[in-house]
């Protein structure tokens, strides 16, 4: 679990690393081949690339909470390293952890859907 400022992780939510560089991102447009727009907390328009590892894994939609590791030698991309769900990212949103740049889920309900009935 990552740590905010050498504390604990939040429940068991994974955080932004700051010590290698990790920041939030909003999913703005999906280009195809592993390929997302992002628009980064410090407002910087990227292309984030899915990692290898978890392109199979990793459905992310636009409007989606990220997890990215901008790339030093070239300052407009960025690797996609975790996608918070809705619920995860309205979570980290009460408790004031999203910058004010990507926090766009103050007012997002959450829904329990009822077992459906055969």
């Amino acid at each position: 679990m990552a740590t905010v400022d050498g504390g604990e992780g939040i429940g068991r939510l994974p955080l932004p690393r700051k010590d290698k560089g990790q920041i939030y991102a909003i999913a703005n447009q999906l280009l195809g081949a592993g390929r997302i727009r992002v628009v980064c907390e410090d407002q910087v328009s990227r292309m984030g690339r899915i990692t290898g590892r978890l392109k199979k894994k990793m459905w992310i939609r636009e409007g989606d909470l990220l997890v990215v590791t901008p790339w030093k030698f070239q300052g407009d991309k960025a690797d996609i390293m975790f996608r918070y769900n809705r619920t995860q990212a309205a979570y980290l949103s009460r408790k004031k952890l999203l910058p004010n740049t990507v926090d766009l889920f103050t007012d997002v309900p959450i829904t329990v859907e009822a077992p459906r009935r055969r």
